[in-house]
């Protein structure tokens, strides 16, 4: 009977979740590199587990990464206490930090918004609709 219901419970939340919603991914050097070689549309997201904006933040990240007009769209997660060096490398000063590129090119940033139709401007801008 548990087997029974862990299967239905898995059934229902593959159903209720998109085919095409990009899950985000730690950041890591050569993955992003990877993606901008293939000229995709990235969101590198500076989060920290603490801060109430991210916390804000990742919802309508979730959300609006779940749409079909963001389905190539890569996902980097960046741990604003542990991945300094990264933090740095963005030349980012706080967590809550929104960055798009295209491809290779930053596209646009953000810093501390927590508005779902800015932050879907911010994608487009990244996804180029």
């Amino acid at each position: 009977m548990r087997f029974v219901r862990i299967a239905i419970a898995s059934v229902a939340v593959a159903f209720a979740t998109p085919l095409w919603a990009a899950p985000a991914q730690p950041f890591t050097e050569s993955q992003f590199e990877q993606a901008q070689k293939a000229n995709q549309p990235i969101l590198v997201d500076i989060t920290a587990s603490w801060c109430p904006t991210c916390a804000a933040q990742k919802p309508i990240i979730e959300h609006l990464t779940s749409e079909p007009q963001f389905d190539h769209l890569v996902v980097f997660r960046v741990d604003f206490d542990s991945q300094k060096d990264v933090v740095r490398r963005f030349h980012a000063i706080s967590q809550s930090t929104l960055i798009v590129f295209k491809g290779r090119r930053e596209a646009a940033r953000s810093v501390g918004d927590t508005s779902e139709g800015s932050i879907e401007q911010l994608l487009l801008a990244a996804a180029g609709t």
